[in-house]
Formats: C-alpha cells, structure tokens, sequence
C-alpha cells in the first residue's frame, strides 16, 4: 500500500489543516462498470485512509451529466441517434421511463456505493450549472479567453481555430461550440454567433452555457477545493488535459492543481483494448457485485498501484481471486500493507464474506448437493475442510449467495454441473460398466475419511494403454453429470454422499 500512503502524506504535508478534498467524476454515458469502479474506489480509499489518520476528508463525485450525448452504446434503440449532442441529462431514458438517461446508468453507481459502504458527496454538474455554481467561473473563463487560449497552445502544442472559445452554448436543447463575442456581466448574458454567423443572446447563469472540458475541469477543482483527483492515464499525456488544467487553474482560477493521480486501464483478459461503455464489453458493476462479494472488489482494485494495468474475466480470475483474498485473511503473519488492504476491504462489514474453504471446493460442494446450502454443509464436512465449517458456517452461507449467483449469470460452462437424475446403463460398453462396477468395489471398503487424493489414486489404478486416464474421468462424468469433463475427479467423489455414490458406480441408480 505504499503507493497510497505516499499520496496521503503528500496530502496531509500540503494541508495541515482542515478538510482534504477528495473527487472522482464519471459520465454517465453507458453502464457503470469495473473499469467505472476503479476511479471511484481509488478516490474513496484516499479519503477513507486521510480519516485513518484523524483528518477530516470527503470524497465528491462529480456525475458530468451535462457532458453531451456523443455516442450510442450497444443495446441503446438506434433511433437514439436523434439525441447525438444533447446534454445526458436531458437524453430520455433507454427503457422509456420517465427518468433521464443519466439518470438510468447514475443508480447502478448509488447501488454500488452502498453494497461498498462509499461516503460519496454526490455533484450533479447539470444541478450546479442550472443553480449558477458556475456563474463566476464563467464569466472568469471569458474575461481571460485569450490566456486560456495562449496555455491551451502552448501547453498542448497545438493550434485552435480563431472561432474558439471556452465554452458551450445550448442551442436548441444542443450543446454547441460557438465563437463568443461579449458578455454583460450586470444581466449574466453573452453574446454568441451563431452557425449562420448571426449574433445571439443567451443567459450563462442557469445552465444554457458549459465551460468546454479543458476548462471546466480545473475551474471545479477550484470551485470544490479539490486537493486530489484520481483519473485515466489518456488525460495523464504529456500536454493533455490534466497538465493544460494544472496551468490553467494556477493562471486564471488562482488555485492549486489537485495532486495527480493517473491510473490505468482495466481489460477483459485476453484482450488489448479496455472495457467500453459503448462498445457493450463490460461487466457491469450491478452484476460484478451479485457475483463477486464487495471486499474482493477492494482487493483486486487497491493490492496494485493504480498505474498498474488490469485484467478481469468472470472465469478463472474471478475464481482466483476470490481464494487469494482468503489466503491474505488466513494468512498468519501478515505485514502492515497486508492489515491495511484487508481494513480498507472489510470496512463496514460485520464479517468477511470469504471464507476459508477454497472457491472451486465451494463451487464443487454446492452443486453436488444441488445447490441446498445445509446440505453443502454436510457434504464439506465429509471433506479435509470439516474442521472449519462449523467456525465458518456463516460466512460459507453468505458466500455461496454470490456463488449461486456467479453460477446463474457467468461461470464457466467447464465448471458448472449438476447430478444426473437417472443414469442409462445401455449408453455405456461392458468394458466402461466393469471399470464402473470395479471402483465401486474398491470404493465400498475406502476409509470413510478418504479424500480427494485417495479417489484420485483409486481412479488411476484402473488405467491401462486401453483405458488411458483420460477415458476413465470421460466415463465417470458421463455416469456422474451426464458431461464428458467436469471438476477435478477426486475432489468431486470425496465430496458425493457414499451410499449415493456407489449405486451410480453401479448404475443401479
């Protein structure tokens, strides 16, 4: 944790006294997702680890749902296409209620927030444009247009059109980029030119004017005394927004730039490009937290630096680090980094959803006692895991909700089973019934403690250069799950009640 510790103390040595002012700002322009969260979660870890140290501290998301309609994501009605340049705020909702469209995707985030126990100060820019928190900056921005312009130039190393000018104007119920020509301060009104070149009047104090991106980013850090802002690495490029903002805030808003904190991507494993909203390849942070308990999402978030790129699949990295969150728990001698991760995940919690039984067991138990929780007690109890069951019992409950879930909405196909209801002695040969018969012999006299290692052992001294291991495991998930693969064979016998277990040896059952 140290690169979050390093941020903290740069913080509290910046302002030794009073509030520290953590923000994070999103665009509502699609679903809410891991990539989303990551942000988010950074900011709140700042904030949550500066009040650690007895310092007060807030966390302010600012929802950028003036930001316009630029791009219709997968799963949106084509015919949303019509909504191309309006603010998100004022685009109707994709499922036709009588909500905005930021207003559909924002609540993904506030469900989130609670499952997470976040302390968000939510910001509505469109609220604060419309109740004139912008008003000043504004009229700022415009009086310094041509410093602006100079730092943008001279920042960025590129050249902007003589039509210009740092804000937005809504014509229309459009935002759009208008050359400016003057403003009457007394009556908050500019004075614009419009497409046909025409000059037009308009109100900047009630949300009809936005401060272009460049601008408004450092004119909030000012107006919200912003001290740190976590934010993606493509606003981090040598003269991108943040350094252009830096000199801006300085120069115009006469305020400190907020320490940076650049993070990377996250990506779907396996591919190059991180997750999009518009694009549809995301896990949504609604589904991420029905499968995945809120303190693994801490764990995967905050164990790196944020300029570390990550990788998530619902699959084997789901699994993986579900048991290398256990692990860090279970762990006897854990160093300070490793009791403040597991303090910042567990945090609000009354205990850990994770227990110490490993994932794939959990995952192997609950569908062979076909998904009854009591009874995938009783079947870990038969395993070399009984010795925490019942210290664990609750936990194990509460996990296998996010298992259940995980198991309905993205398990892997190689992972999920069930028991077969009625087995059919005529789809297998006299060769594949006599290997069946033959370890069921062998299983009727195993010790009754006999684990997955033992099972294992007993299926290998069938094999022969006729009946190669591989075939052996093919028959017995046929026998067993109807599949030819399924979970790891010796675990997955040791775990099946005996008596059960030896009549479908025999396929009597």
């Amino acid at each position: 944790m140290q690169w979050l510790n390093k941020v903290v103390d740069e913080l509290v040595a910046k302002h030794p006294e009073g509030e520290i002012v953590v923000s994070s700002g999103v665009s509502p322009s699609g679903v809410y997702h891991l990539g989303t969260l990551r942000e988010v979660l950074t900011a709140e870890a700042i904030a949550y680890t500066v009040r650690k140290r007895e310092r007060e501290a807030k966390h302010i998301h600012v929802v950028d749902d003036l930001d316009v309609f630029r791009k219709v994501p997968v799963g949106v009605p084509e015919d949303f296409k019509q909504y191309l340049g309006k603010p998100l705020c004022d685009v109707p909702a994709p499922d036709g209620s009588d909500q905005s469209y930021a207003d559909y995707y924002v609540k993904d985030l506030f469900v989130a927030a609670d499952k997470m126990q976040l302390e968000l100060d939510v910001f509505r820019a469109h609220e604060k444009y419309r109740a004139g928190f912008f008003t000043e900056a504004i009229e700022t921005a415009l009086e310094k247009q041509a410093e602006i312009r100079q730092i943008l130039e001279d920042v960025s190393g590129r050249k902007l059109g003589q039509e210009w000018s740092p804000i937005q104007v809504m014509e229309d119920g459009y935002l759009k980029s208008r050359e400016f020509v003057s403003q009457d301060r007394a009556k908050k009104e500019l004075t614009f030119k419009d497409k046909d070149g025409q000059g037009q009047v308009i109100s900047y104090a009630h949300g009809e004017v936005k401060l272009n991106w460049r601008v408004d980013w450092p004119a909030r850090w000012s107006l919200l005394n912003v001290m740190a802002e976590p934010f993606g690495r493509d606003h981090a490029t040598k003269g991108g927004s943040y350094d252009t903002g830096a000199v801006i805030v300085k120069h115009v808003f006469d305020a400190e730039p907020p320490v940076p904190l650049p993070y990377n991507f996250i990506n779907q494993t396996g591919q190059t490009k991180k997750m999009s909203k518009s694009a549809g390849d995301v896990i949504t942070a609604d589904d991420l937290l029905e499968m995945l308990p809120p303190e693994v999402v801490w764990f995967f978030i905050l164990r790196y630096p944020p300029d570390k790129q990550l990788f998530f699949d619902e699959g084997p990295t789901l699994m993986r680090l579900v048991d290398e969150f256990g692990e860090l728990l279970a762990k006897p001698d854990k160093t300070s980094d490793d009791e403040q991760l597991i303090d910042i995940c567990l945090h609000g919690l009354d205990r850990p959803t994770v227990s110490r039984v490993p994932f794939s067991h959990l995952v192997a138990s609950y569908q062979a006692a076909l998904r009854d929780v009591d009874k995938t007690l009783s079947v870990i109890r038969r395993t070399e895991h009984a010795d925490v069951v019942d210290a664990d019992a609750d936990i194990i409950r509460n996990e296998l909700r996010f298992i259940d879930a995980w198991l309905d909405k993205s398990a892997p196909d190689d992972v999920k089973f069930s028991l077969l209801e009625k087995v059919q002695a005529n789809q297998f040969t006299d060769t594949e019934k006599r290997f069946l018969a033959e370890l069921a012999d062998k299983v009727e006299h195993a010790p009754a403690d006999a684990d997955g290692e033992w099972f294992h052992a007993a299926i290998y001294g069938f094999k022969t250069d006729d009946m190669p291991p591989k075939e052996l495991f093919t028959i017995l998930y046929r026998a067993l799950i109807g599949q030819t693969s399924g979970p790891r064979a010796g675990l997955f016998l040791s775990i099946l009640p005996r008596d059960w277990l030896l009549k479908r040896l025999r396929l009597e059952a």
